[in-house]
């Protein structure tokens, strides 16, 4: 499995575990996904998926399975935001035969000296494919 790599972020192997901590290989888990070969069958997956996006830095993959309602026209991702650990708080709805999805997670992160923790109930919406569309509350 090849996925395209952005300078400064690490690049996977397909038996790493995924960063999304599900605990599978790279290969198992997240990896389809970025490379295009399936789409994300429900929601949390989706957001497992963005988050490992996140880690790798790919982009593309997160402006691809942005909702176009409300997707950037560009992204611009630091390799100096080093994601750390997803954990995923809740999930309503988001199933395979859904239509809509929430997933409400934390996401920790090191950026130089400072660390964090993203906090974030997403929204999501299965039409062709799950997409993320935005945060709630």
């Amino acid at each position: 499995m090849v996925l395209p790599h952005s300078a400064g972020f690490p690049i996977l192997a397909a038996d790493d575990r995924c960063p999304c901590r599900s605990g599978s290989p790279f290969a198992e888990c997240c990896g389809p996904f970025l490379a295009g070969t399936t789409a994300a069958p429900t929601a949390v997956q989706l957001m497992r998926s963005r988050y490992t996006a996140f880690v790798v830095g790919d982009a593309a993959y997160l402006l691809a399975t942005w909702h176009p309602s409300t997707r950037p026209t560009a992204l611009d991702l630091d390799p100096r935001l080093v994601w750390r650990s997803l954990q995923i708080v809740r999930t309503e709805r988001g199933g395979p035969l859904d239509r809509e999805g929430v997933v409400e997670f934390a996401a920790r992160y090191v950026d130089g000296d400072d660390r964090g923790v993203l906090h974030e109930t997403s929204r999501f919406v299965r039409e062709d494919r799950w997409r993320y569309v935005d945060a709630i509350g």
